[in-house]
This record gives C-alpha cells, structure tokens and sequence, in this order.
C-alpha cells in the first residue's frame, strides 16, 4: 500500500512541475505540498487499514475545498479568460 502512495507523490510532483513551467504559482505550490505529503506518508509504515482511512480524509477535505471553491470563488463565465 505505501508504493501506491509513492505513486501518488510521483503524479502529483509531475503535475506541479506542469503547473510551474505553465506559470501557475500557486497551484504549483499546492501540488509541491501534496507531493511531500504523500511521499512522507509512504514512509510511515502504516497498516493498510489506516492508509485507507487517511486517503478517506484527504479525499473528504479535497472534495470540500473544491466544493467551496467553485461554489463561492469562481466567477461564473469567466473560465475562458475573457
């Protein structure tokens, strides 16, 4: 189970890599983040049982960041620059 975090450590450090290379500072730094989180927990040797658990938590605050985030601070029609 810790591999499978080390391959979320992996896509997440391409997708910042990506992400700063295309000037997008912020969300390059948010990725960073994710990166060495992901690859510090995959050195935890936990049980698979509490990887399962901590990936559900992640994925309830990801989901609830999104949530807030395209319900309160995107500006509706504004999503192709114009």
């Amino acid at each position: 189970m810790e591999r499978m975090y080390r391959v979320l450590g992996f896509w997440t450090g391409i997708f910042a890599v990506m992400f700063y290379l295309g000037d997008m500072y912020t969300t390059s730094l948010i990725f960073f983040g994710q990166t060495g989180f992901f690859i510090l927990l995959s050195y935890l040797k936990l049980s698979e049982r509490m990887y399962i658990y901590v990936f559900g938590a992640y994925l309830t605050v990801f989901f609830a960041g999104f949530t807030y985030w395209s319900t309160f601070m995107m500006i509706p029609g504004m999503t192709s620059g114009h």
